[in-house]
């Protein structure tokens, strides 16, 4: 099973940006498809962001798209989230996880690996 830890997140103004990290353990990371999801308090986890195994394929919600940016380097099993022009309401904890499914999954159920969050929190 691979262990999944994210870093990066942290407090920063509207307009600004953060990248944050998912680091795998295990030789297996480029057999995974990968999504970010987030959660604010009281809402259900959504949809951020999906990327294939090879990196080529993306997905973003709508609310994401044109500001964040998914990428993967399998070399150093790592999944990344750049984001950009940030704000309040992209404020949650943020999650990744892995899917064996070979599209781009944008359901909670399809991924079945899961980190232990990081917490964005963007100031007005």
């Amino acid at each position: 099973q691979v262990q999944l830890v994210e870093s990066g997140g942290g407090l920063v103004q509207a307009g600004g940006s953060l990248r944050l990290s998912c680091a795998a353990s295990g030789r297996t990371f480029s057999t995974y498809g990968m999504g970010w999801f987030r959660q604010a308090p009281g809402m259900e986890r959504e949809f951020v962001a999906a990327i294939s195994r090879s990196g080529i394929g993306r997905n973003y919600a709508d609310s994401v798209k044109g500001r964040f940016t998914i990428s993967r380097d399998n070399a150093k099993n790592t999944l990344y989230l750049q984001m950009n022009s940030l704000k309040p309401e992209d404020t949650a904890v943020y999650y990744c996880a892995t899917t064996r499914n070979s599209y781009l999954a944008t359901t909670y159920a399809a991924y079945d690996n899961w980190g232990q969050g990081t917490q964005v929190t963007v100031s007005s």
